[in-house]
């Protein structure tokens, strides 16, 4: 480091860990809420955490102070630029979370018939079936592209014109 030029405090980091700690730790439950806070949490935390690895100083106006006192105006823009994508994205969120509770009358993410496959697979320690090649792509059922499906008019007719 310079001398006379002060680094982050160890506040700061511990305040950006445990920032991030939270918010991925949210993200990683089932409500959608507790999701919707995790992304803000990281969000918050991956904005100071930018901000942090900027150079402190001066204003970064020209003429205001020497080239190397001034401060770094990069993790500045940086960071306005993430907290526009975190607002959008918690606004989605907010979308998607209310519309779950508005249809189902709770914000849990249900399981999926995947997930449920893969759940009693390794209860009974199994290992999903693999798909070990060498029918070639046309003799391959899980490949093979079965076309565009033949539409009807809307007249009725399967006929030109």
């Amino acid at each position: 480091m310079r001398s006379g030029v002060a680094g982050p405090t160890l506040a700061l980091i511990v305040a950006v860990g445990v920032l991030v700690a939270c918010g991925v730790t949210l993200l990683l439950e089932r409500s959608l809420t507790r999701i919707l806070l995790g992304v803000i949490l990281l969000g918050n935390g991956v904005n100071l955490l930018i901000l942090l690895g900027g150079r402190s100083g001066a204003a970064p106006v020209a003429g205001t102070a020497p080239t190397g006192a001034m401060s770094d105006a990069l993790p500045q823009a940086m960071v306005l630029t993430a907290i526009v994508i975190t607002f959008g994205l918690t606004a989605f969120l907010l979308a998607v979370s209310y519309r779950s509770w508005y249809l189902t009358g709770d914000d849990e993410v249900p399981d999926d018939i995947e997930d449920r496959q893969v759940v009693r697979q390794a209860e009974r320690n199994e290992v999903a079936t693999a798909d070990l090649g060498g029918e070639g792509p046309d003799a391959d059922p899980e490949q093979v592209d079965p076309g565009p499906a033949h539409r009807r008019r809307a007249r009725g007719g399967d006929g030109p014109g």
